[in-house]
């Protein structure tokens, strides 16, 4: 019974931590920031959940397709949607940027839970056509799970998001939308370990210069203290 029990026990406690592990996968170390006239919006990637995904929406970004693109959809306690970029733009495309906006993407369906601050891939009906369109979750959205592809979470700015919620809105069949334009201004990406390198070098350049000016001042202590004992 207590070998039984303690099986048991270990099987819960496995199933807990993959659970966990499925709900809170790792995020990679590049960042995203969405500058709008309400504020900016930070996100990272899931590149182990959906690799494909999010190479190509990286690359979007890289390229600067989401510059001048708009948020055509907010559904309070839903979704907060980014128009595709061909269409949702001011700005006219070049060919390099037409060209990866017009790709699809497979469907990286996972067992990640589309929560507030998730990102979701819009598509059609066909599970293989994503292409630049994709959700912010403005909260928890079980039936969406498994449905469309999650491939990163909002790391920063969701009191941008909560301005969002807050905005006029009208619907057009089963879409919630702004009754202004929520444009995105323009967009940046960094990497947080050279932020971090760069971090610890200007810690470790003021640590150097603090013991460069201590030794100065032991020298001069010591030059002072030989300079008595001559005296």
């Amino acid at each position: 019974m207590r070998g039984n029990g303690g099986f048991s026990i270990w099987i819960v406690f496995s199933s807990i931590v993959s659970v966990a592990i499925a709900q809170d996968p790792e995020l990679g170390s590049a960042r995203v920031v969405f500058q709008t006239s309400y504020g900016d919006i930070e996100f990272g990637f899931y590149p182990t959940v959906a690799p494909k995904t999010v190479e190509h929406i990286f690359k979007l970004v890289r390229l600067g397709c989401y510059n001048t693109n708009h948020f055509f959809r907010v559904d309070k306690g839903f979704v907060a949607q980014v128009a595709d970029v061909v269409g949702g733009r001011k700005a006219p495309m070049n060919e390099e940027q037409r060209v990866e906006a017009e790709k699809t993407v497979i469907g990286e369906f996972s067992d990640v839970k589309h929560v507030r601050g998730i990102l979701s891939m819009g598509r059609y009906d066909d599970p293989n056509s994503a292409q630049s369109s994709f959700s912010m979750l403005l909260g928890n959205a079980p039936h969406l799970d498994g449905k469309y592809a999650i491939f990163g979470k909002v790391t920063k700015g969701d009191e941008t998001l909560r301005k969002l919620e807050q905005l006029p809105t009208r619907r057009e069949g089963i879409f919630v939308m702004p009754t202004e334009r929520i444009t995105i201004m323009s967009t940046y990406y960094y990497d947080t370990r050279i932020e971090t390198c760069e971090h610890d070098n200007s810690v470790l350049k003021r640590k150097l210069a603090a013991s460069a000016v201590e030794v100065e001042r032991q020298v001069f202590v010591l030059s002072s203290l030989a300079s008595f004992k001559q005296s």
